[in-house]
């Protein structure tokens, strides 16, 4: 037809537009597809195969411990409500309370534990009348805290308490310092690399009478000071100053306020801290006595603190010391506190030292399961941070001493998968680690896996060695090792001493061997 325009059967003739199948084309290129960042919030971390087996095995011989000496496990909910938390919450200045919080349905808050002791407080004040007194028990689990993260510090770890509600000090107290060196040294602390440092919050309570801060109406500032007296072994003398006096402008910037304390009373706390055993040739608490005079709170905490060591036959041997500058933060505390330390210097890969702080801790809290009850019930127990005892003994023992992983048999032949499968059965049920490579049966690839698996051993049948009925066994550690000695390639063909040939029959016998030498 005259003048009519060229266009396609399905557009219209829109002479100030484009088509709508054009347009909507043109929509579609420039909305772009949400994509979420692949990525993990600060302060958590995602965990892998070694470190997860080797917290494992620090828990069973830890637990072993604890039940060794008479505690039976509880276990409680992630959640608790808020309110049963109480004030007893870390770093007031810091959002949320210092823990993770949120509104449930019928308005009620609820948090994610902090720790595991509010739990057992709560747990106790709900089941008194039918549990034994004392009550012994001990618990393992994740916690959270809405805290600032730090070199091994993350907002989620796993503890592991032990605690004995319904008996005074200082019997208690003294069989909880002692358990605690054996749970340590259980989990793989040489006693020489470790101290649990003792003192009393009553003590603590004593200093605020020598320095005029008891009573209720100071209840927020003594908060504040034994925060900042908490801090002592990361910040020392100087740092600890400021807090307890002006404020305190941390690396990044971020100033925290002091407490507002006078030179005096500054001078009389940094004394206390001070009186540990390094500085008191070895009897700290005559210097304490010395430092509060005739005050009521410290004359009753030197007397529980030598109770203590009076009760255990062998204290010096368990690596425990008193030492007052031991504070522990929280608020609950009314009577001894311990804390464990390493004493060996850590490093890092580069060699720069590490900070690790605190591996575990604890003390007496009479007042907790009062909250709930009305009436005081004597408790006292320990806590041992597992996350960070684990990255310690990663730094002790060093990047050489990796973790082996399981043995690979290689699936050479696409048919015989059935024949690798029970090689592997055969070296599980002799209490060997093993797997079949599963991902194709590419020969390199397959011996890349195995090292990225840190396998110790690959076995290897091709069709050849399954027509003579025998097998390869490739000893990759020692190949390695080998490897990096030997320059000269035709010296490696003609020796490889790391791989050798057997009969199908001499499997788990022949793994055996090789793995008997990497212990």
């Amino acid at each position: 037809m005259a003048g009519r325009l060229n266009r396609p059967p399905h557009c219209s003739i829109r002479p100030l537009g484009l088509c709508p199948r054009v347009m909507a084309q043109k929509q579609n290129k420039k909305q772009k597809t949400f994509r979420p960042k692949a990525r993990i919030p600060r302060g958590f971390r995602d965990r892998l195969g070694a470190e997860i087996a080797a917290e494992r095995e620090m828990l069973a011989r830890i637990s072993a411990v604890y039940e060794a000496w008479g505690f039976d496990p509880l276990e409680t909910p992630a959640f608790e409500y808020t309110d049963a938390l109480g004030k007893f919450l870390p770093d007031v200045d810091r959002p949320n309370q210092g823990v993770f919080s949120l509104q449930d349905d019928d308005e009620q808050w609820m948090s994610l534990r902090y720790d595991l002791t509010a739990p057992l407080a709560r747990f106790v004040a709900e089941n008194y009348d039918g549990l034994p007194k004392p009550f012994r028990r001990y618990q393992i689990g994740p916690v959270w805290r809405n805290e600032k993260p730090g070199p091994g510090r993350f907002r989620q770890f796993t503890q592991c308490d032990a605690d004995t509600v319904g008996a005074p000090a200082p019997y208690a107290d003294a069989e909880i310092c002692a358990l605690f060196a054996d749970v340590i040294a259980a989990a793989g602390i040489a006693r020489e690399d470790y101290f649990v440092r003792v003192s009393n919050r009553k003590i603590v309570d004593g200093l605020f009478e020598k320095i005029g801060l008891e009573g209720e109406t100071n209840a927020e500032t003594r908060l504040t000071v034994m925060r900042s007296m908490d801090k002592f072994d990361k910040f020392g003398a100087a740092g600890v100053a400021l807090l307890l006096g002006p404020g305190r402008k941390d690396e990044s910037g971020d100033f925290t306020d002091g407490a507002g304390l006078d030179d005096t009373r500054i001078d009389t706390v940094l004394s206390f801290l001070q009186s540990g055993p390094e500085n008191t040739g070895g009897d700290p608490l005559a210097m304490i006595a010395d430092i509060l005079g005739d005050t009521e709170s410290g004359a009753a905490g030197l007397e529980e603190l030598y109770g203590i060591k009076s009760s255990i036959p062998d204290f010096e041997r368990r690596s425990i010391i008193f030492d007052c500058s031991v504070i522990r933060g929280l608020d609950y505390y009314t009577g001894p506190v311990f804390e464990a330390e390493f004493t060996s210097t850590l490093t890092d890969a580069k060699g720069r030292p590490v900070q690790m702080g605190s591996i575990g801790g604890g003390g007496r809290y009479d007042g907790l399961v009062k909250r709930f009850k009305g009436v005081e019930v004597p408790a006292v127990g320990v806590s041992v941070g597992i996350s960070r005892l684990l990255a310690a003994l990663e730094l002790k023992k060093g990047a050489g001493d990796a973790a082996q992983g399981p043995v690979v048999v290689l699936a050479l032949e696409k048919d015989q998968m059935a024949a690798y499968q029970k090689m592997a059965a055969e070296l599980r049920a002799a209490g060997i680690r093993a797997e079949v490579y599963l991902g194709g049966s590419n020969f390199g690839k397959q011996l890349k896996y195995a090292d990225k698996r840190v396998a110790p051993v690959a076995v290897i049948q091709g069709s050849e060695e399954r027509e003579q009925g025998a097998l390869q066994i490739k000893d990759l550690i020692l190949g390695a090792e080998l490897s990096k000695q030997i320059e000269d390639n035709a010296e490696w063909r003609e020796g490889q001493p790391a791989q050798f040939s057997i009969k199908r029959e001499e499997l788990v016998e022949a793994v055996k061997k090789v793995l008997a030498r990497k212990r």
